[in-house]
Order: structure tokens, then C-alpha cells, then sequence
């Protein structure tokens, strides 16, 4: 007699791709959430505006050069004030 047998060949099978699909999801997982550069934002990209502020706030443009920038980016004319 076969005890068990008719069904057990389908987990003998199914099991290691279980196994090969968890072990995928837990280096996906990893390499999302550790990935560098992401800061909290995937796969997003600093705009132009952005990039312009931040070389602004770290003092890298001066006054002038950033209102110029901003002016052309916004497609508005520079105050001459």
C-alpha cells in the first residue's frame, strides 16, 4: 500500500521554490532599504530648482548668480532691484 504518496510529490517540488521566492524577496527587501543615495525618496531625482537651492543654501553661488539661475528656470525675468 501506498500510504501518502499520491499528493506528496507536488510539496517535494513546490517546496524549493518556495524557498528560491522568500530568499528573492529578503534580497529585494535589502537592497531597497539599504541602497544609498535613495534618502527616503526612490528612484526620485533632484529637480533643477532643487539643485539651484541647494548650491545656494551651501554657499557654493552667490546672490546674484542664483536670482540669474532661478529667473531662467522659472522663465521669469531677474528683478533689477
Amino acid at each position: 500500500m501506498m500510504y501518502g504518496y499520491g499528493t506528496g510529490g507536488w510539496w517535494m517540488m513546490l517546496m524549493p521554490l518556495l524557498w528560491i521566492a522568500f530568499i528573492a524577496v529578503l534580497v529585494w527587501a535589502a537592497v531597497r532599504f539599504i541602497q544609498p543615495g535613495s534618502g527616503g525618496r526612490a528612484g526620485a531625482r533632484e529637480t533643477p530648482l532643487e539643485i539651484l537651492d541647494r548650491r545656494y543654501a551651501q554657499g557654493e553661488i552667490d546672490d546674484s548668480a542664483y536670482t540669474t539661475a532661478r529667473a531662467r528656470l522659472t522663465g521669469r525675468e531677474p528683478s533689477t532691484s
